[in-house]
């Protein structure tokens, strides 16, 4: 052997080894964050290098694996470094699945403690399809023994042999989803109209335990459903009584105690002979995550009302100068005796107050909590609506332009959720504009055929479309791929959560529709929200009533007036007393329950509810009914409306007017409640 057979490979040699190698080389951090990948991994995959490294590698695998993965490997992975010969798939980009055999094991440093994960991964195609075909093989060799059996045995044997194979296909599927607490496993017989399932799903849909093979009718398993529920649920359950494949649900379920719990319901029809004999599926109690999804909604809501901040104070400025202005002036020609003047003066303050109010309840509608809530909706009026706050957000370097469909079919959908998704839209469009530029909101009717609901995963049907366009820097086919993916995002660190996209795509989702996405490099955006058409009344918003002259009523009936503001104070004793009504004004809580639980007649009572005093308006008003049990009370409240309502609602009596309001609202409602 000469000196070169004995040398050691070059540097260059050793790398082309690891890069052509007939397996997939990988290195990982203890999360499973790829930092270097060969060449074969990759052309298994048809993908390129920058698409796979900074990615975790349980990403790439398919959805079934990746379950997998989260619970048979993380944990040893993070604990020991080592997990040997596990079988599963890849997802290539074109959809298709590669069977793989991985190999983990531990990279160490000076410590030796674990610092990273080498992986080797194994092309087990002909291995799986060698398996498949022995499954077959025994399934075949099984159907033809059982159909002999079956020519033997009596009915009775027969239907407790189908109890037992049921019994079987539960406790399996019970072991391959790795179902603990949140998860459970149903079988429904058609011909029996039975359910049989097991113990976490007997408590996750709030059934008597206990019930075995004996099982539930089909009015019994699904007593506690949420009335909104019911009809979607059983058109769900009518489809898969006559279609082929996997169809799921996610619907609510109320328990004993009030709570409700979100299922996700996934069942596969099996049919003999064209005709459907069972159903058998998996419930997934989704309760926390739809909670953390309420969240990261306020969350996101929050975001958008700080983006607002700015522009509105500076608008708040600008009005409050208007009121002012107009007042001062005001006082000045009165002094002068130039009365003519004043009405002008008067006229520009209260509308700058209109103004003001209007720009105050949008922004504590949009910001409010609440769940999911559709209504038929008038898409156009809610973009028309919202087009202002838009305008706000984004600044004025950005043009916004809006284009209504006529004669658009109106959706069924969450009108705060809906603007929400809206604004967020926007801001990120902007974003995309860091010089100015043209956002486009446009809405259109839709009609999805048969084709395009399989593409897209849709029914098909009609669909209301509400689509916002920028002409900002785009982005590449890679980066429009992720966008949906929760805590992606293309911003700076510390500029954006990731969380927007996601949110917007999960609430259009569970609204029963989708979202789409095109985009260019260097041409813009379009996110395109689909909902479904609905057919039902659209609520009207209400009409403002017309400026009238208090009319003076007779004397004869005391209000309490409690607010902790002296000029709200001032501006209610004077509504009453051209009304003929006796005021009582008091400064806090404590001083309104004084009054309340003398002797002196009150036929009504007129509150804030944040007070001073050691309680709130509304715990004033109920401190003051026990002794008055029949006592109106008006709130009135800076706040949005539901502020005050409570755990529940409001008594019979109560009644809620938001600040600022004007005297002819505050007439009427007065009028409305006590006869004057």
């Amino acid at each position: 052997m000469d000196e070169a057979d004995g040398a050691a490979l070059p540097e260059e040699t050793l790398d082309e080894l690891y890069d052509r190698a007939p397996c997939g080389y990988l290195t990982t951090t203890l999360s499973g964050t790829i930092t270097r990948v060969n060449t074969t991994f990759l052309d298994w995959l048809g993908r390129g290098r920058e698409e796979v490294v900074g990615v975790r590698l349980q990403a790439l695998l398919t959805e079934g694996a990746r379950i997998f993965y989260e619970t048979h490997c993380a944990l040893r992975l993070r604990r020991e470094g080592v997990v040997r010969q596990i079988t599963m798939d890849f997802a290539r980009s074109d959809g298709a699945k590669v069977p793989v055999l991985i190999d983990w094991r531990p990279i160490r440093n000076d410590e030796g403690a674990v610092a990273g994960l080498r992986v080797l991964v194994v092309d087990a195609t002909d291995r799986r399809s060698y398996e498949r075909e022995l499954i077959a093989a025994r399934e075949r060799s099984r159907a033809t023994a059982d159909a002999l059996r079956e020519l033997n045995e009596t009915l009775e044997h027969r239907v407790e042999q189908r109890t037992r194979e049921l019994r079987d296909t539960m406790d399996f599927a019970r072991l391959a989803l790795g179902a603990v607490g949140g998860v459970g496993v149903w079988t429904y017989d058609v011909a029996a109209d039975r359910f049989v399932c097991d113990d976490n799903i007997a408590a996750l849909y709030a059934l008597e335990p206990g019930r075995g093979s004996a099982g539930y009718s089909s009015a019994e398993f699904l007593q506690h459903l949420h009335p909104d529920d019911i009809l979607p649920l059983r058109t769900t359950m009518s489809r898969g009584l006559t279609e082929p494949g996997d169809l799921e649900l996610e619907y609510r379920i109320r328990h004993a105690d009030g709570s409700v719990r979100w299922v996700l319901s996934r069942g596969h029809t099996y049919f003999e002979g064209g005709t459907p004999v069972r159903r058998t599926g998996v419930g997934v109690d989704m309760t926390k995550q739809r909670l953390l999804e309420e969240q990261f909604r306020q969350a996101q809501k929050m975001e958008a009302v700080g983006q607002l901040t700015g522009g509105l104070a500076h608008d708040f400025n600008n009005l409050l100068a208007g009121i002012s202005g107009s007042l001062e002036m005001m006082e000045s020609r009165i002094a002068q005796g130039r009365f003519a003047d004043v009405d002008r003066y008067l006229a520009t303050a209260k509308g700058a107050a209109r103004r003001a109010a209007a720009l105050t309840h949008r922004l504590l509608a949009f910001s409010r909590r609440q769940t999911l809530d559709p209504k038929t909706t008038d898409v156009n009026r809610l973009v028309a609506s919202m087009q202002e706050l838009i305008q706000r957000a984004v600044g004025p370097g950005v043009l916004i332009e809006v284009v209504g469909a006529p004669g658009l079919w109106p959706g069924l959908v969450d009108p705060p959720q809906l603007e929400n998704a809206l604004l967020n839209l926007c801001i990120n469009a902007r974003d995309a504009m860091p010089d100015g530029g043209r956002i486009t909101i446009e809405t259109a009717n839709r009609i999805v055929d048969a084709q395009a609901a399989r593409q897209h995963d849709l029914p098909e049907g009609q669909y209301v479309s509400l689509s916002v366009t920028d002409t900002g820097v785009g982005m590449k086919p890679s980066l429009v791929a992720r966008v949906f993916e929760p805590f992606f995002t293309t911003k700076p660190i510390g500029e954006g959560t990731g969380l927007g996209l996601s949110m917007i795509y999960g609430f259009v989702r569970q609204s029963g529709g989708e979202v789409r996405i095109y985009s260019e490099l260097g041409r813009g955006t379009t996110v395109s929200i689909y909902l479904p058409r609905h057919d039902g009344p659209v609520a009207e918003d209400e009409d403002q009533s017309p400026a009238s002259v208090v009319a003076r009523g007779e004397q004869g009936r005391t209000v309490l007036v409690v607010d902790d503001e002296p000029t709200v104070r001032m501006l209610l004793t004077d509504i009453l007393d051209d009304l003929g009504c006796r005021a009582i004004e008091a400064a806090d809580s404590a001083a309104g329950l004084a009054v309340l639980e003398s002797d002196v007649p009150i036929d009504l009572l007129i509150t804030d509810v944040g007070l001073p005093g050691g309680m709130n308006g509304r715990q004033m008003a109920d401190a003051g009914r026990v002794s008055r049990p029949g006592l109106k009370v008006l709130f009135i409240t800076g706040y949005a409306e539901n502020a005050v309502i409570g755990r529940g609602h409001l008594e019979p009596g109560m009644t809620v007017l938001t600040k600022p309001f004007s005297v002819e609202t505050m007439v009427a409602r007065v009028r409305s409640m006590i006869e004057i």
